[in-house]
């Protein structure tokens, strides 16, 4: 049996953590499996790599971000490998390209196109465990190391679950399971222990931070069997985590969970189709070294014009508002939107919607805009409603 641990950055931030980890890694596959970890760089590493190269330049080009963001992984996956060793088990760490994930040869914000994990395979008939860099691959093209974008352990994870063919991918956090909203904001957020990979899916495009939403794409397609749950176990409490399954069915239309994007810019591009207004703003980011944010969706104004609403980490958003400022085509029509989003069991969302727009006018909250997608009813508000509308969108669950 094949297991794939992935261990997110607040699980291995200190060494004191890290040696649990390992703990736990040793424990897996001391009960005869084999093991597969793909780790995360230690707790606010990447964030403050990305400070860093703020100090030395204020626009760093692209490729030599992904050079120093790469970093962070590969001091976790040395010292884990070391600990395993301590633990009298022979571990071998790789890097993204060691271990075979190609991508494109986008930066910041990469796509693996292909993975071809030999190393891994033979390492595994060494009966070795393996612990693999997150986050990053490299470009057969140009030859580059790239990474990611946030988030994309999880994608490295799954990917690597699929091309191994493991018997499961385990996503282990800082948190016992997925809930109905961010347990940190909601007090009475309910952790959900099954779920199906289209619910997790609006999850996670709509903002749940469990989960990057290409991670568990490629895990729906490629028919990955999915775990959330703690990286620190608890054996007193075995009803922990969550479970990911395509035959969990529910019987009516019912709020699920609440999550929401920080931070949104509505985008208008002047006298384009929105095919063209998307073509011109990828170009617009790859000429200016702007890794590609995730568009959420577009509507067309009253005026001959595009509007696009993307979201980004903050370092991204951050040089899309300084663009916006010096092209004459684009203008950020409202900088301090977020999203709140409500997700729900299917899609008949008529009823919950009524309830929905009664609960926010209630408290006097008016979305500037609104959409619907598959399962979910999207509310973009004011940043400083965010919270509020959260706690009155729950209460719906």
């Amino acid at each position: 049996m094949l297991i794939i641990q992935k261990y997110g950055g607040a699980t291995l931030e200190t060494p004191e953590k890290i040696k649990a980890a390992a703990l736990r890694i040793a424990k897996t596959k001391n009960n005869g499996q084999q093991v597969v970890a793909i780790v995360s760089a230690m707790g606010q590493t990447t964030n403050q790599l990305l400070d860093l190269s703020q100090q030395v330049s204020k626009k760093p080009l692209l490729r030599e971000l992904d050079m120093l963001l790469s970093v962070g992984e590969r001091i976790s996956m040395s010292l884990m490998s070391m600990a395993l060793n301590d633990l009298n088990h022979q571990a071998i760490s790789l890097t993204g390209s060691q271990a075979g994930i190609f991508t494109d040869d986008a930066h910041v914000n990469a796509m693996i196109r292909d993975v071809k994990a030999h190393r891994v395979t033979e390492a595994l008939q060494e009966n070795k465990i393996v612990i693999i860099a997150g986050f990053q691959g490299v470009s057969p093209k140009t030859k580059e190391i790239t990474t990611l974008g946030r988030g994309g352990t999880d994608t490295t994870a799954v990917a690597m679950a699929s091309f191994l063919k493991a018997d499961r991918c385990e996503i282990l956090k800082d948190v016992p399971s997925v809930f109905s909203a961010d347990p940190k904001l909601v007090k009475n957020a309910r952790p959900l222990h099954k779920l199906s990979y289209p619910i997790l899916l609006e999850m996670t495009y709509w903002g749940a931070k469990v989960l990057h939403y290409r991670s568990v794409e490629l895990a729906f397609m490629n028919k990955v069997k999915l775990y959330v749950g703690p990286a620190a176990e608890n054996d007193e409490d075995t009803n922990q985590g969550t479970i990911i399954q395509e035959d969990i069915m529910f019987e009516s239309t019912k709020p699920i969970a609440v999550n929401s994007h920080q931070s949104v810019f509505a985008i208008s591009i002047k006298n384009k189709t929105q095919s063209e207004a998307i073509e011109l703003l990828n170009e617009d980011f790859k000429r200016n070294q702007i890794g590609t944010p995730q568009i959420l969706f577009g509507i067309s104004s009253n005026t001959n014009e595009i509007l696009l609403f993307v979201t980004a980490p903050h370092e991204i958003m951050t040089m899309i508002k300084d663009l916006c400022s010096k092209n004459e085509n684009l203008k950020i029509e409202n900088p301090n939107l977020c999203s709140v989003s409500l997700t729900c069991t299917g899609s008949s969302l008529n009823e919950v919607l009524n309830q929905c727009q009664k609960k926010l006018a209630e408290q006097n909250i008016q979305p500037k805009y609104f959409t619907q997608s598959a399962m979910s009813l999207n509310f973009f508000i004011d940043n400083d409603k965010k919270n509020q509308a959260i706690q009155i969108l729950h209460s719906l669950i």
